[in-house]
């Protein structure tokens, strides 16, 4: 606790001034109290807490260490310790990052193949946004431990996993199917390869198990002559040559677009299986909408639209407001704070742009800047248009029979890999598939025959008369699957 300033940390600092002429240390962390759940100190008699042993034998030391660095205790503060928040840390941080070591594994193993250190740089856009990503974790962790800001580390290791598992990986999953010795597959598995490998070196100090782990099969999987462990690894440093703000900015607002888009189907109650014909993606900024473009395969998948349009002419779609940053000008304008909310939330749509291009503005004598005023966007009437702070999108749910369609095959291909997985099929496995159903599912299937097959690694299709072994509902009309793999 803080006790320790005036006691231990001041009898060391005069001990040393008195015998060598110099303080003993340049800088030092003060750890918190931890206290029980319930804010008692933790007692043997009353059993408020659980023994860390139990917790480490059940989580791991790793989520107990990164829980602990990711409270208030590295910051001198009390701490209420809770048993579920070490087991967060193994859901969002810990376990994801496991599996997706074990993801590029399997699919290595499949193809026999090993990492090349020689292999140039990849051209895929995604590979390049999740390197990036990596060079500015590694440069933000840098930067925080150098200024003694242990706590800034877990939520920063916490977004980049976000974005390796459910972003990375799961966009990119088509290139690791994908048969045969394809030169972007292999991007593909580099690219994954190097950063668990230099993620590894960096959560060392942060999670050493699990990184020891990770590091050790990532070496037995190059077969190269690198160190016995991890720990006895130079600490790796930023390539700054491989941080691109642009394109990592414009991942963060594709990511932002499908989620407006999921929240836009939602309004209107059509489901993702359905394609809709036109999404307009809308920002005043054309370089960063160009960047979004080069983004456009993921973008037209993830929110099954057949085309894409970007607008930079905001005003046709949404119109601004404004309002204080009240935790900022709080405090800095006192008892103003109340006037100048008023001021801020009157401006017009005109002074807003203004304010966007220039990044300052002048209220009553008062300069602002971005920080100071939070700009939202909020949808014009007549419009299809969604928004947050940061992007907005326009897009038409109206459906007809050939979008139904296609969307009825989707959902076809969503049940045979469930039946895939549920019958024990390897995912490489070649499928021979039986169907039966009625005439508005069989014609959707015969509409998208050779896409169906392509994603369920289907060889041979037939349509047969008698029932399948497996039977589901879609939309209200019955279908029936056989399935064997193909010799």
């Amino acid at each position: 606790g803080l006790d320790q300033t005036r006691g231990w940390f001041y009898t060391l600092i005069v001990l040393g001034t008195a015998l060598f002429g110099t303080h003993p240390f340049k800088n030092v962390i003060v750890n918190g109290i931890v206290m029980a759940e319930d804010g008692k100190k933790m007692s043997k008699s009353l059993r408020n807490y659980s023994p860390p042993d139990d917790l480490m034998e059940t989580y791991g030391a790793d989520a107990l260490r990164l829980y602990l660095i990711n409270s208030g205790l590295v910051k001198a503060e009390e701490q209420r310790f809770a048993d579920s928040g070490v087991k967060d840390m193994v859901r969002r941080a810990l376990l994801p990052w496991l599996n997706a070591y074990k993801f590029l594994n399997t699919y290595a193993q499949i193809d026999n193949w090993q990492p090349d250190a020689s292999r140039p740089d990849s051209t895929n856009i995604m590979d390049q946004w999740i390197l990036s990503r990596l060079e500015s974790l590694k440069d933000n962790i840098a930067t925080e431990m150098e200024n003694y800001r242990l706590y800034n580390v877990v939520p920063a290791l916490f977004d980049f996993i976000e974005d390796l598992t459910n972003w990375y990986i799961r966009l990119n999953r088509s290139r690791f199917w994908a048969e045969g010795e394809v030169p972007d597959k292999f991007s593909a598995y580099q690219t994954l390869y190097d950063t668990l490998y230099e993620l590894s070196l960096s959560m060392a100090p942060f999670a050493p198990f699990l990184s020891e782990t990770i590091y050790q099969s990532l070496r037995k999987l190059a077969n190269s002559d690198l160190p016995p462990s991890v720990h006895l690894c130079l600490y790796p440093e930023s390539n700054n040559n491989r941080i691109k703000p642009l394109l990592e900015q414009a991942v963060t607002r594709m990511q932002h677009i499908i989620l407006l888009g999921r929240q836009k189907r939602n309004q209107e109650k059509v489901k993702t299986k359905y394609p809709v014909g036109k999404l307009t993606v809308v920002h005043r900024d054309p370089e960063l909408l160009e960047e979004i473009g080069r983004l456009e395969g993921y973008l037209s998948d993830e929110l099954n639209t057949k085309t894409i349009e970007y607008s930079t002419e905001e005003s046709q779609y949404i119109h601004l407001y404004a309002k204080p940053n009240s935790p900022v000008l709080g405090k800095r304008l006192g008892k103003d704070f109340k006037k100048f909310k008023q001021l801020i939330e009157g401006l017009d749509s005109i002074t807003i742009e203004q304010f966007q291009n220039s990044g300052s503005l002048d209220v009553d004598g008062e300069s602002f800047q971005q920080n100071d005023i939070l700009i939202f966007r909020e949808a014009r009437e007549g419009t299809n248009a969604v928004s947050d702070r940061f992007i907005s999108i326009d897009m038409d749910c109206t459906l007809n029979e050939d979008l139904v369609r296609e969307g009825l095959a989707r959902e076809v291909i969503n049940r045979i890999q469930k039946s895939r997985k549920d019958s024990g099929f390897n995912v490489s496995d070649r499928i021979r598939l039986s169907i039966n159903s009625g005439d508005r599912l069989v014609k959707a299937i015969k509409a998208h025959e050779d896409y169906i097959k392509r994603e369920t690694l289907t060889l041979d299709l037939q349509y047969v008369d008698e029932p399948g072994e497996m039977v589901f509902d879609i939309d209200g009309e019955a279908v029936s699957l056989s399935m064997v793999v193909s010799e």
